[in-house]
């Protein structure tokens, strides 16, 4: 079967029933064929662009492609064109239907959600709806921040309750469809990741890299229920803490005259947020009625800090060496990104191993992150508005 015009093919895939296969070529022309008879059904074009991406609806009576200019294209199974419009600025790189459908209310008729991605570093959640009866409706629902570099695939787990994009950062994040947070950031690739699928049956997760290795995840049911707690999920930063955070947080505060006291009773970040009137005065026993009050009114302002910011800043964004949002951002040579004062602290102290990885370091020179200290400042942005 040869495209039409002789221009490469850049993406194919099958219709939910098997009966159809669309193909779309980098001069920009879709294809149906009728897989039976290996002929031609039907052809159109976009406007502009290669065709790199293409997905079918799970009832198999609309189909969308996505165009290298960052054309999100809806066609229905007779070869219409029912919509166009610009989805990511410079170009989309892969998109997915969920199998399940969602409801938009009460009223709304069903849809199903489609999650595109592209090269503005930006995973877009759509809800699509297609019948003769009621017509066709694509409506923009969200957008996903995680990535600080382009995205290059996407994926929904088989039930629908989680996304999964790879991205040039070498970051895989796992979102929870319903909440729209994130669950999981894993960093293990050391190039840029570029395809992930998950098992249709089994909690299994798989993502492919330039690095030239394919990494298995496996899912524990328990944890995915709890990370899908978005309490849970707020408080991850300040649970890390040690108890050197901890006494290090109290000096910062004013309350150097606890640090013993905490650490005595090994108080570290997740105590530190558990602790409660009671606790100070009857565990720790801390006598003075004004430092208990100081203390108590200290980790009050912690816990909205955590559920006002930490709910929201992606991972990648936070300093692995002070678990900080990162101001001045550098590379190393281990491929992963640090806040500079602190990356050069390590340094500092002969330490020539990755604070990520614990091998030694090819070198010590350190390159500004640029791109992530946009992302950064673009989303301090925003949670200023």
């Amino acid at each position: 079967m040869e495209q039409p015009g002789g221009s490469p093919v850049r993406v194919c895939r099958f219709s939910p029933d098997s009966s159809c296969l669309a193909s779309g070529a980098a001069d920009g022309t879709v294809v149906l064929w009728n897989v039976q008879s290996h002929k031609l059904y039907r052809c159109g074009n976009v406007r502009d662009g290669s065709l790199v991406a293409c997905a079918f609806s799970p009832n198999g009576n609309l189909f969308v492609t996505g165009s290298s200019c960052g054309d999100l294209t809806v066609w229905d199974d007779k070869m219409r064109c029912l919509h166009s419009e610009k989805a990511h600025d410079l170009g989309i790189t892969c998109c997915d239907f969920s199998s399940h459908p969602v409801s938009d209310g009460e009223q709304s008729p069903q849809f199903f959600r489609l999650a595109s991605c592209g090269q503005d570093c930006q995973v877009k959640i759509w809800f699509v709806s297609f019948s003769h009866v009621l017509g066709f409706e694509l409506k923009y629902k969200s957008t996903l921040s995680g990535h600080c570099a382009p995205v290059l695939t996407c994926a929904f787990s088989h039930d629908g309750q989680m996304l999964v994009s790879g991205s040039v950062d070498k970051s895989v994040i796992i979102y929870d469809t319903n909440f729209q947070n994130i669950l999981h950031t894993l960093t293990q690739h050391t190039r840029y990741v570029t395809t992930c699928a998950f098992a249709p049956n089994i909690l299994l997760l798989a993502t492919g890299s330039m690095d030239k290795t394919v990494n298995i995840w496996q899912f524990d049911l328990e944890t995915l229920c709890q990370a899908g707690s978005t309490e849970d999920h707020l408080k991850q930063f300040t649970e890390d803490w040690s108890e050197e955070d901890v006494s290090l947080w109290l000096c910062a505060q004013g309350l150097k005259d606890l640090v013993g006291i905490f650490k005595m009773n090994n108080i570290d970040g997740k105590e530190l947020l558990n602790l409660t009137k009671e606790s100070l005065a009857d565990d720790l026993k801390i006598e003075s009625l004004g430092l208990r009050s100081k203390a108590l009114r200290k980790i009050e302002e912690l816990r909205t800090e955590v559920k006002s910011l930490s709910s929201e800043i992606p991972d990648e964004f936070i300093c692995p060496i002070t678990r900080e949002l990162m101001k001045d951002p550098v590379i190393a040579s281990d491929g992963y990104s640090y806040e500079k004062d602190a990356m050069e602290n390590w340094i500092s102290k002969k330490k020539r191993t990755s604070p990520m990885t614990n091998l030694v370091l090819p070198s010590v020179i350190l390159t500004p992150n640029r791109t992530l200290k946009m992302a950064i400042n673009r989303w301090l942005e925003t949670h200023q508005k």
